[in-house]
């Protein structure tokens, strides 16, 4: 059985795993380490969960260890640029740990946290950055940082960012790199538009494929719960009764939906916290110490969580909405399962998610078991036809191409601007504007001459 002294790390890298009590690496780390110790490009296609944040961080303190330099102030030598605070956050952490021996200085960079804090620590350079996109170009823009010096460059969960929108930020970032380094990319799935986005960073890569993409950890037991919509924090609430369920990490598909389960939860007695964006970087990073320390049983997220989250003894994932995209799906249940324990991912259904259900099914090439309660609704059938769902982007159906046109920001703005007498005023093709006494302020017709004030005589 291979080990990681057998790759070719440094004594004090190994040090720092034997601290940990990692001595076996993981499929993706046994393949990518010594890939990346050469110095070549990769791409590395892993489920999450299986230690990708490992298959380049130790062998990029390996490299940076062997060859010591300063960055040069507001440089850096490594970028990893991450898609959320929290996994930023965490991988921050996993090179602190893994490089504990070597003297190696890292830096995290996200939104919500103090620039003046983050540009003391850019200024006098550092060995290894960690960033969100937004705030890197931030800093970029106010001149705290430059990107000249980057030798090695890593894209960790690179699908969630071009989900998350970060396209044109990655684009813009690649430009103000240099040419030569060396461009690490891992994903958990590899679409199209993400090979595209590889095809930009990377040069002849090698590649690690350790799982078919978008397939579901092994690991995890699932289930699925046919439950009316109305009825689903009922169900939550007696599924929280059994005392197997230590730690459960509970996701809703809006930031609202995840408020209102953690208030209805608190007022029948289970702690829980939430997590999702329109928390701030306190309560967000308080919330998920709370989970990590055992304080709070249950962590209520959004989509921000489902990879920026890795705390190794989640017994179970609940999925209280259904992910309208199926690839969420093996993400969300990857929180579980993790560092060799196992896990189980229990998802509510309701008759509007359906076809959810039958997406991700297709995705992952297998039935998920339906489990029965008291608050079930009648398993459908399998030839039963599924509606999909109708409505707005974000909930569900495609988004729009392009939205309608309005005059105002909300109806009730447009209304009280009719009762002051301007239900026209906008009319600017169909005639004339008049104002509140009825005269004329503006035509599209031809120009009328203007009348001149009346001048006051003096008698």
């Amino acid at each position: 059985m291979t080990q990681f002294k057998d790759l070719g790390i440094s004594a004090p890298i190994l040090k720092a795993l034997d601290a940990e009590g990692y001595s076996v690496p993981t499929p993706i780390q046994a393949q990518a380490i010594p890939i990346v110790l050469k110095g070549v490009d990769l791409v590395g296609l892993a489920q999450t969960g299986t230690g990708k944040t490992a298959a380049f961080a130790l062998p990029i303190l390996d490299r940076l260890a062997a060859n010591r330099k300063h960055a040069g102030d507001r440089a850096c030598r490594v970028l990893v640029l991450a898609p959320t605070r929290e996994l930023a956050a965490q991988i921050g952490d996993s090179f602190r740990t893994y490089g504990k021996f070597l003297g190696l200085s890292t830096t995290v960079v996200f939104g919500g946290a103090s620039m003046f804090k983050q540009k003391q620590a850019l200024y006098r350079g550092v060995d290894i950055l960690v960033a969100t996109p937004g705030r890197l170009l931030d800093h970029v823009s106010q001149r705290t940082l430059r990107l000249d010096k980057v030798e090695i460059l890593v894209l960790d969960e690179a699908d969630h960012m071009l989900d998350m929108g970060f396209i044109h930020d990655l684009r813009k970032i690649s430009t103000l790199l240099p040419k030569e380094r060396q461009s690490l990319f891992f994903s958990a799935t590899m679409p199209a538009p993400i090979a595209e986005l590889a095809a930009q960073f990377l040069y002849n890569p090698e590649r690690v494929a350790v799982a078919p993409p978008s397939t579901t950890v092994e690991r995890v037991e699932q289930a699925v719960i046919h439950v009316d919509q109305k009825k689903k924090q009922d169900l939550l609430h007696a599924l929280l009764k059994d005392k197997t369920i230590k730690r459960a990490l509970v996701f809703t598909r809006t930031k609202h939906g995840a408020d209102r389960v953690v208030e209805k939860l608190a007022s029948a007695g289970f702690e829980a916290e939430a997590i999702h964006g329109n928390k701030n970087q306190g309560q967000r990073t308080r919330a998920l110490d709370a989970f990590k320390k055992g304080h709070a049983r249950l962590l209520i997220a959004t989509e921000i969580a489902a990879r920026g989250i890795d705390v190794d003894d989640v017994s179970h994932v609940i999925n209280f909405d259904l992910p309208n995209v199926p690839e969420q799906y093996v993400h969300r249940i990857g929180r579980t399962a993790r560092a060799g324990a196992g896990g189980m991912a229990i998802s509510f259904c309701a008759p509007d998610e359906r076809a959810y259900l039958r997406d991700l099914e297709r995705l992952t090439k297998q039935k998920v078991p339906v489990m029965e309660t008291d608050l079930s609704l009648r398993t459908p059938a399998d030839d039963e036809r599924v509606q999909r769902p109708k409505g707005p982007a974000g909930r569900s159906g495609p988004p729009r191409k392009h939205a309608p046109k309005r005059h105002h920001g909300s109806e009730t703005h447009g209304k009280a601007h009719a009762k002051q007498g301007h239900a026209h005023s906008h009319a600017r093709d169909e005639g004339d504007r008049r104002d509140r006494k009825g005269q004329e302020v503006w035509s599209n017709g031809p120009r009328q001459p203007q009348r001149g004030r009346r001048q006051r005589t003096r008698g």
